[in-house]
């Protein structure tokens, strides 16, 4: 099978993961009905877990493990989530995609690997307390369309 990420690409997330400080997992939901991209999404997600050892990744059906998927609050296929990982412990970020993440997605995702891996989200302090004064829970969705 053709590789999706160059040697040059490869390098550059080699690169950017020299940084990472704690351990990340990946979680796939994929599904063997109606799942557009979901072969691309478990390669490319493949290719860039074998870049770093401290980058683990876990395959899950969505309708096979639906009481995971349902703690993940994954709906639909393919989803990642990114998480962090205290030995066998999984930590929940709220870091999830839905779709593969391709063009401008794709640096989002090495970002996010980052991010959890540093265990800090990079929000100001003004931003942090903002945040503690909100009394509901907030859903924040970001779609964005391939071209």
């Amino acid at each position: 099978m053709e590789k999706l990420l160059n040697q040059e690409v490869a390098g550059q997330i080699k690169q950017a993961f020299d940084n990472l400080t704690n351990p990340v997992q990946i979680l796939y939901f994929g599904s063997q009905e109606n799942c557009d991209y979901c072969a691309e999404t478990l390669q490319l997600l493949t290719e860039v877990s074998e870049i770093d050892e401290r980058v683990s990744l876990s395959t899950y059906d969505l309708a096979a493990d639906s009481a995971l998927a349902a703690k993940f609050q994954v709906d639909k296929a393919p989803a990642i989530i990114i998480a962090g990982k205290d030995g066998e412990e999984i930590l929940d970020l709220g870091i999830q995609f839905s779709g593969i993440p391709s063009g401008y997605e794709f640096s989002t995702l090495i970002n996010d690997i980052l991010l959890a891996s540093a265990r800090d989200s990079g929000l100001s302090a003004e931003t942090r307390e903002y945040l503690k004064t909100l009394e509901k829970p907030l859903h924040m969705q970001v779609f964005v369309t391939p071209t």
